[in-house]
């Protein structure tokens, strides 16, 4: 009776999730009436038809308001990404025939802004579902970062908690509604200097808009089978740069910069991290480009840098054939691709404060090891003195998470090995695993429209898992088959 009614909760969360989403899910409509597309009007119909009434029902289900609002919250989180991912998919299969699998693998790609694809000759796509493949990465960048912000300051499992604002004690953002109205201001108004930026390289509007949607969001959807190569264009290849950092650095220095008029861009330290990651990238990858392909340097560095922006900020844009790449090269891309963008932003992996958070815990743990019992050695965040008890709380759960990351891609990579007698290298598919998880998208060849069902299914989950950062994917399983204590 108690997981019934605690299920109950968190389905009518997951109602009003869908609520609020529906009328946002119309927007593609308006291009099938641009474009005269009318076979499409009804598939597209068919997702804030869906969400609509699926939300009125599910939100008239009895909840408990009292107990487990964190729990819940999370659990609803994972289910809505899950069942809306489903619910995108539909107007694929009905305006493409695609297979349910296949539907759902766009649907989730698009959802957690993965770059992966199933679907076929994309440049025949009507593009009513080409401007729904670039929004829902859009959609779901937005998504990704108020929950980041709704879930860090209630859970130590999310320990941004522990870094506040240039080392001050003042929150986040001020409340929660201010800080979803801040939020959508920010993300529109990056999102339009976006659609600017990529106008300058010479494309057209419409290609702009739906390249910007796909950046900003760091969800790497292009409107050509060709991806970033198909317009050889080396002047758009730079300009997107730009926007993928912008999308892949915390959202709370723009709050700072729109609201408070704060302009300490490198205060931060996931910032600081972010571009020296980007730095030291860039250096390595343009030297195993030369030193094991001998290309020439310019063209060498230019993907370099292009490659390295594009996996630390997971927006999985790509300027190279990656199943040419030594194993040595690829391997240091799938380390860059798990550690990610900073936390609070539209960037997959593990997050760069976890990194940083993790390696001022392991300096902690061995300075404490190497001390006299009687000198209390404190660990700083960021110049703040965080308490004892605290830190290892924080440092134990900072760790489950990127050890659950691991276990999550170690496994998936079996599975796929074990199931699938490939003539990919094991490298190939660990990469793409890898890249699945951090939803990236960069792939080495082996994830396509030509997988076996079981690969695909298990990709879908992996970029599900992947996007939530775990813990609400495994909350939402021990709820469905063990519910609450």
């Amino acid at each position: 009776m108690k997981r019934a009614a605690y299920l109950s909760t968190i389905a009518a969360d997951t109602g009003d999730i869908f609520v609020l989403v529906a009328p946002v899910t119309c927007l593609p409509l308006i291009v099938a009436v641009l474009f005269s597309e009318w076979t499409m009007f009804l598939p597209m119909a068919t997702v804030p038809l869906l969400c609509y009434l699926s939300g009125h029902v599910l939100k008239r289900l009895p909840r408990n308001e009292r107990e487990h609002r964190l729990s819940t919250a999370m659990c609803s989180v994972a289910l809505f990404w899950f069942a809306c991912a489903a619910i995108s998919g539909i107007p694929f299969m009905l305006g493409l025939q695609m297979s349910f699998t296949d539907a759902l693998f766009e649907g989730m790609a698009g959802w957690t802004g993965t770059a992966f694809s199933m679907t076929r000759a994309l440049d025949t796509v009507p593009h009513t579902l080409l401007i729904w493949r670039s929004f829902m990465q859009w959609i779901g960048g937005i998504g990704i970062i108020a929950f980041s912000v709704a879930i860090a300051g209630r859970s130590g499992l999310f320990p941004a908690k522990l870094h506040r604002t240039e080392g001050r004690d003042e929150p986040l953002m001020p409340g929660m509604v201010a800080a979803g109205r801040s939020l959508y201001k920010i993300y529109g108004l990056l999102t339009f200097l976006a659609i600017g930026l990529v106008l300058f390289s010479g494309l057209s509007l419409w290609e702009s808009v739906n390249l910007a949607l796909a950046a900003i969001s760091t969800g790497g959807f292009t409107l050509h089978s060709g991806g970033i190569l198909y317009y050889q264009s080396v002047t758009l290849e730079l300009l997107l740069i730009p926007v993928m950092i912008a999308g892949a650095l915390p959202f709370r220095l723009y709050f700072l910069i729109v609201q408070k008029r704060r302009w300490s861009l490198f205060g931060d330290e996931q910032v600081k991290l972010f571009f020296t990651c980007t730095i030291v990238g860039t250096l390595i990858l343009t030297a195993d480009l030369l030193f094991f392909h001998d290309m020439d340097l310019v063209i060498a560095l230019k993907q370099g840098l292009f490659m390295t922006v594009s996996a630390l900020s997971t927006t999985g844009f790509q300027n190279a054939n990656l199943h040419t790449w030594a194993s040595t090269t690829l391997l240091f891309l799938a380390m860059i691709m798990f550690i990610g963008g900073a936390a609070g932003s539209t960037a997959g992996g593990i997050k760069l404060n976890r990194v940083a958070f993790a390696f001022h815990g392991l300096v902690w743990w061995f300075r404490r090891v190497f001390a006299s019992g009687r000198i209390l050695i404190p660990l700083r965040i960021e110049g703040r003195m965080i308490p004892r008890a605290t830190a290892e709380l924080e440092t134990a759960k900072n760790m489950l998470v990127i050890i659950l990351s691991v276990t999550v891609i170690s496994v998936a990579t079996l599975c796929v090995l074990q199931f699938h007698f490939t003539s990919y290298p094991t490298m190939d598919v660990l990469f793409d695993t890898v890249s699945a998880f951090s939803t990236c998208g960069l792939s080495t060849g082996y994830v396509s429209y030509e997988m076996p069902v079981f690969s695909k299914w298990i990709f879908i989950l992996v970029m599900w898992v992947g996007r939530l950062e775990v813990i609400p994917v495994v909350m939402l399983f021990v709820a469905l088959f063990r519910g609450p204590e």
